[in-house]
């Protein structure tokens, strides 16, 4: 009878020292689970891991990527056509992001380069919001399952090359260096303070929305889910697009209800900000890569500041088939 008391003690102590291993562990994943912030999904679940982080030294021929960034079809795909033709399809990759549902076949283009390049997953992008960075993204993000793709071109459905195939080639790949337009503009108050501490103001930087990205700093831009919920809450386009829904607004543009300084103010409290002439800049500065930069665009834009105030617009020139003269293609080239 004596000896029964210590061996129930001992396996009492047994089952708490196993209960309490228990509880920690429960009271670990809980804390684990709930110290992370949950951010919002950018891509299909077969995009969750990392595409290219198995690849680290690609040999072979490196590509392009061209990333056809498009509102619906490509109308000048005769001429992207031309530029494709009789090249090396081992030197070129080709991903489109069209409107939702769109594909390209024999009925919607008159080039077999695109036949089945768009994208399954697309979204519905709104010009001037996050939208368009989200698609910038997944054209990253389906090019980076493809460890051939050492550069990557973000193109509209308006852009055309200007030189051959050969010539952009040897140009791209004789650089080690991103191609984005960066700089600081002192002139525009676009940066939010409520972007702090996750994005500092010294970091802040704007330029073309159109890069040229080598295949480390592509990886930055399709990876990151942790500036870019910043910037969908905090950089806005304003007036936003729904604007016959708001009621504020239509108040603010009856002018004669507001004083200057009442409009002032208002106009201060609603920055126009355009996420996709800041996001990728901006990411590249805090990663500390701008060293890593040919700070400039090889799309050409011309905005024309000849016209008044009143007909300014926030889109560039629009080129039209009486502007393609030898003359006006040699000048901008």
């Amino acid at each position: 009878m004596k000896s029964s008391k210590p061996r129930h003690l001992l396996w009492f102590g047994f089952k708490m020292v196993i209960a309490l291993c228990f509880l920690s562990y429960g009271l670990f994943a809980y804390l684990k689970l709930h110290s992370h912030v949950k951010l919002p999904s950018l891509h299909p679940p077969a995009f969750r891991t990392s595409p290219s982080s198995r690849y680290h030294h690609f040999e072979g021929t490196p590509k392009i990527a061209f990333l056809f960034l498009a509102r619906r079809d490509l109308p000048l795909d005769f001429l992207w056509d031309s530029f494709f033709k009789n090249v090396d399809a081992a030197k070129f990759s080709i991903y489109i992001h069209s409107t939702p549902g769109f594909v390209f076949n024999e009925t919607t283009t008159r080039s077999a380069f695109f036949y089945g390049q768009q994208l399954n997953y697309s979204i519905q992008v709104i010009w001037g919001e996050s939208s368009m960075i989200e698609a910038e993204k997944l054209l990253l993000l389906a090019a980076l399952h493809d460890p051939a793709n050492q550069r990557f071109v973000l193109l509209s459905d308006s852009c055309v090359p200007l030189y051959n195939f050969s010539y952009l080639y040897s140009y791209l790949m004789s650089s080690s260096k991103s191609f984005v337009d960066s700089f600081i503009d002192v002139e525009e108050d676009r940066y939010s303070p409520k972007m702090s501490p996750v994005i500092r103001r010294d970091k802040w930087r704007k330029g073309s929305q159109w890069i040229t990205l080598v295949r480390r700093h592509a990886k930055i831009v399709a990876e990151d889910y942790f500036v870019f919920p910043i910037f969908k809450e905090f950089c806005k386009r304003w007036p936003p697009k729904d604007v016959d829904d708001r009621k504020e607004i239509h108040q603010i543009l009856d002018l004669a209800q507001y004083s200057l300084q009442s409009l002032l103010r208002i106009f201060k409290q609603h920055r126009n900000c355009i996420p996709d002439e800041h996001y990728v800049q901006t990411l590249l500065a805090m990663n500390g890569l701008e060293d890593e930069l040919e700070r400039r665009t090889l799309t050409f834009t011309m905005w024309n500041h000849s016209v008044t105030k009143a007909q300014t617009s926030w889109h560039p020139v629009t080129f039209d088939y009486d502007d393609a003269s030898a003359k006006k293609i040699k000048e901008i080239k």
